[in-house]
């Protein structure tokens, strides 16, 4: 247990992006949400804390959240258990905005120095959930598009679910793909109920 207390404690402190968060348009300081546990069984790897997060200190503290716990179909209280759920986007800090709003991708940086650790630190993981394109090419080694790598959920390994990202900017994605809700949903509720029920 020492040494995972360890590697949480090492990415709490990393400031490896201090001075590109500082010229970003938002010009905020590193603030790494760590959230997992050696005994987790279901990984959400996401892409990056958003502003909120930042704030809080918890991942997806956002609208973004509360539309992926209705995907997955668990409670707030069942999202934040560390001993089932462990929650590692690809960058643990906000990245910042651009000049037109937007938010800056993960710097690659971060996922190099720590996800290899953090993987090997969860010997347990029995479902991943790769949220976003970020977490496709990482953990499938792909260079396929969301929408290309989500629609074939059937193909993937098995224990991975691949989601597009949760943000309400989607909301039209989900209107044009009617099968993510209505065949890939239920397929990852049901496995998730069987593992966060699984004691």
């Amino acid at each position: 247990m020492a040494s995972i207390l360890d590697l949480k404690q090492r990415i709490a402190a990393c400031r490896l992006c201090a001075e590109r968060f500082a010229l970003s348009q938002t010009a905020h300081k590193p603030r790494p949400v760590v959230w997992f546990r050696p005994e987790a069984r279901i990984l959400i790897a996401g892409q990056a804390p958003g502003a909120r997060v930042q704030e809080s200190g918890k991942p997806f503290t956002d609208r973004s959240g509360d539309r992926l716990r209705d995907w997955l179909g668990i409670s707030e209280a069942e999202f934040y258990d560390q001993s089932r759920v462990a929650i590692v986007p690809m960058a643990f800090c906000f990245p910042g905005y651009d000049a037109k709003g937007a938010d800056l991708p993960p710097p690659p940086i971060c996922g190099q120095t720590w996800h290899g650790q953090v993987m090997a630190a969860l010997p347990g993981l029995r479902l991943r959930i790769l949220v976003g394109g970020a977490a496709h090419r990482y953990h499938l080694g792909t260079r396929k598009g969301v929408t290309e790598v989500v629609k074939g959920w059937r193909d993937l390994p098995e224990g991975v679910f691949a989601l597009p990202h949760p943000s309400w900017r989607n909301t039209g994605w989900l209107k044009r793909n009617p099968w993510f809700e209505a065949e890939l949903l239920p397929a990852l509720r049901a496995r998730v109920k069987e593992l966060m029920d699984d004691d």
